[in-house]
């Protein structure tokens, strides 16, 4: 009876099947990162880095996993079964597995397809944001038609080369006289920060319009006597130098850089306004580079929100 009582260390039919290697992470920690390095190119470029050390490490991690039997590191092999006996080649070493070379073809040939595929359709999504982002310069005409101390309601091509319906632009803009023996203007931009609906002025605006020919195209001037601004959309207020004063809009209306060539007046890039202390020609501005409707540019609010290239 005791030879028929089952030992330890029998057939190897009787023996349990060798367990295959755990799954692996390195690849769903690869795609994190890759996914985390996305979204930063949209919401801010230390995000973007961190994605991109992130998908490195592992995708490092990755590749030198995938290829331990390659560099001569096999992990340990489990016992051979009786009934599946190693392969050799015609030298008596072991053959290259099958198993292996088609898992490294699929995963090249998979991450070869998802390139074709990913990079145009990023490059078509992000790539306009790095590119063409400068502005003309627009002549608005002599300092003559700025008298000092009045706002002028001034209409005028942003873009030479475009359409007149498509670069329309409108800027409020007041002559506050001489400044340490400088020109000294304010130039409000009518584009409302919550939405980008076109603000007015309140008070009287005159009916007609003065338009006057320059190198950049048209311009109209119309004399308006504002109090304020206000967006007709959903009741943004600003006060005259356009710090908000009621309703969604999150800073002051942006503003635009301009400079005196020849006795005219130039309009140069737009920048955001994050609040205006005093006013006019002693106007202390804290200015931030030009940030889309909606957008803070100051406080903590200011990293919760797209970067601007």
């Amino acid at each position: 009876m005791a030879d028929d009582l089952e030992r330890p260390g029998g057939d190897a039919e009787h023996e349990a099947p060798p367990h295959a290697a755990p799954p692996s992470i390195w690849p769903f920690a690869f795609a994190l990162g890759i996914a985390v390095a996305l979204i930063g190119l949209v919401v801010s470029w230390p995000v973007a880095a961190i994605g991109g050390a992130i998908a490195l490490v592992f995708g490092f991690l990755w590749i030198r996993e995938a290829t331990r039997e390659v560099r001569g590191t096999p992990p340990p092999a489990p016992p051979a079964r009786a009934d599946e006996p190693e392969e050799l080649d015609e030298e008596g070493n072991a053959r290259y597995p099958r198993s292996v070379f088609l898992e490294g073809a699929t995963l090249g040939i998979g991450a070869l397809i998802g390139g074709i595929v990913t990079v145009p359709a990023l490059g078509f999504a992000v790539l306009p944001a790095f590119v063409d982002q400068d502005y003309d310069q627009v002549d608005l005409g002599p300092l003559d038609n700025f008298p000092e101390g009045e706002w002028l309601i001034t209409t005028f091509k942003s873009v030479e080369d475009e359409p007149e319906d498509v670069s329309r632009r409108t800027a409020y803009i007041r002559n506050n006289g001489d400044r340490d023996g400088q020109p000294s203007f304010t130039i409000i931009s009518n584009r409302c920060v919550h939405l980008g609906c076109p603000v007015q002025p309140q008070g009287l605006t005159e009916e007609e319009a003065t338009e006057i020919e320059t190198d950049t195209g048209p311009v109209e001037l119309t004399t308006t006597e504002p109090s304020g601004f206000v967006c007709p959309c959903h009741g943004g207020a600003y006060d005259i130098e356009g710090n908000r004063t009621a309703g969604p809009p999150v800073r002051a209306l942006d503003r635009y850089e301009y400079s005196i060539v020849d006795g005219r007046v130039v309009l140069g890039q737009p920048y955001s306004v994050g609040h205006v202390e005093g006013e006019g020609s002693e106007a202390l501005i804290k200015a931030y580079p030009i940030a889309d409707p909606g957008v803070h540019v100051d406080g903590l609010e200011q990293y919760f929100y797209p970067y601007v290239p």
